[in-house]
């Protein structure tokens, strides 16, 4: 089992990101507003994803270099445009995250700043574990914090059960209704995650590989799945704690940052018991930090490789300064921009769902001029993809279209 645990890297990075805003937020709340019946908007949105998550490490592996420098070799458009979409989404995604993070951080410490200036104070203590530390303890530290969280919310979800609420009736999900619909796409827009981690993933393979040497493409599969059917299963145990500790009770998740985490502690209280909010409390900050980590660290690698790529003049910027730059777009924006934490999280979920099939289309692309096709996709993968594109450019037409 310990032998299995240290081969894992990039995936758990992966989960790292994948679980925080998705779960502990969207999921929750899903399972409070509706109950049980968006479990299976957690599994269509893990099976239509599956084949672009898996083509991050298993490309990376197979040729040596990351999606984006696979992505330069389609044709400049091509660049640009996976340019044009992390500009579109960095600030948003890395805003939603890192507010969350400064909520439960005001909840354990009791320092009721505001949240932008929690959020600035997160983003310099993410800069120096970076600049100190790298990939190596990256990769370290998520190991721990994935254990503790799996462990606490497993628990928590099983003793839910027992929970009993007041007895309001909770809404029924409608697809004609057009808030249902709004949040419905905000779920699936991060579920698991953006798609951008795709992208993400490939670059945390290709600098595990530059610092350990290559490993086989078998080991690098089970690492992949580890993460991944590991945030598919978190996913319905924090959906389930929604529903059974708020679903039908008639009360109503926060909209701040401070409140909502207060809140989610209390979720878990009242399953375990008031003995438990510090181990709680804990656990899910450093879920929340790592998030913030993982994201505040992938983004800047995105930005390097891009420009490095695209050889743009004044903006081939070392990783450090992309990472100044994203801590200052993201503090912009939660100060002057964002008036609430369910503001931002809809609007950086919205945005993803809808660059989707961009990076959907763009991935099957690339895998079809691959000279290792075959090993990247099974037939089976390669069908779910196109599939997988078809119903992600269908269900962001519907959304624009209900907003005519």
């Amino acid at each position: 089992m310990l032998s299995f645990v240290k081969k894992l890297g990039p995936g758990l990075l992966y989960a790292g990101a994948a679980i925080g805003v998705s779960h502990i937020v969207q999921s929750t709340r899903a399972g409070a507003e509706f109950g049980y019946v968006l479990i299976l908007a957690i599994i269509v949105a893990h099976v239509l994803k599956y084949p672009f998550f898996a083509l991050g490490p298993r490309y990376a592996n197979l040729s040596g270099e990351n999606l984006i420098s696979g992505f330069s070799k389609l044709n400049d458009w091509a660049l640009y445009m996976i340019l044009g979409l992390t500009l579109a989404t960095m600030f948003t995604i890395q805003a939603a995250v890192t507010v969350v993070t400064a909520g439960l951080a005001q909840e354990l410490t009791g320092m009721q700043l505001n949240p932008w200036v929690w959020s600035a104070i997160l983003l310099i203590i993410c800069m120096l574990i970076l600049r100190i530390g790298h990939y190596a303890f990256l990769a370290k530290f998520m190991k721990v914090i994935m254990l503790l969280l799996a462990l606490s919310t497993l628990v928590a979800m099983v003793l839910s059960f027992g929970v009993e609420n007041s007895g309001h009736e909770g809404q029924v999900f409608s697809f004609k209704n057009p808030i249902h619909i709004a949040f419905l796409i905000a779920f699936v827009g991060w579920m698991p995650a953006p798609l951008d981690i795709s992208i993400w993933h490939s670059i945390w393979s290709k600098a595990k590989a530059d610092s350990q040497g290559k490993i086989d493409l078998q080991t690098e599969n089970t690492d992949f799945k580890t993460g991944f059917f590991g945030t598919a299963f978190l996913a319905i145990c924090f959906l389930l704690l929604g529903a059974n500790t708020l679903f039908g009770s008639g009360i109503q998740l926060e909209s701040s940052a401070g409140a909502f985490a207060r809140q989610l502690i209390e979720i878990y209280t009242l399953s375990l018991g008031e003995w438990s909010y510090w181990i709680i409390a804990l656990a899910a900050f450093t879920t929340m930090l790592s998030t913030t980590l993982t994201c505040f660290d992938a983004l800047p690698r995105v930005m390097q490789s891009i420009s490095s790529e695209a050889k743009l003049k004044g903006i081939v910027l070392k990783r450090w300064l992309w990472m100044a730059v994203l801590a200052i777009g993201t503090i912009v924006l939660l100060a002057f921009f964002v008036s609430n934490m369910k503001q931002m999280v809809t609007v950086a979920t919205v945005v993803s769902f809808l660059t989707a099939p961009v990076i959907a289309y763009l991935a099957i692309m690339l895998v079809n001029r691959s000279p290792h096709k075959e090993m990247i996709w099974s037939r089976a993968e390669y069908r779910l993809a196109l599939v997988g594109l078809f119903f992600l450019s269908l269900f962001s037409i519907y959304y624009l279209y209900t907003l005519i």
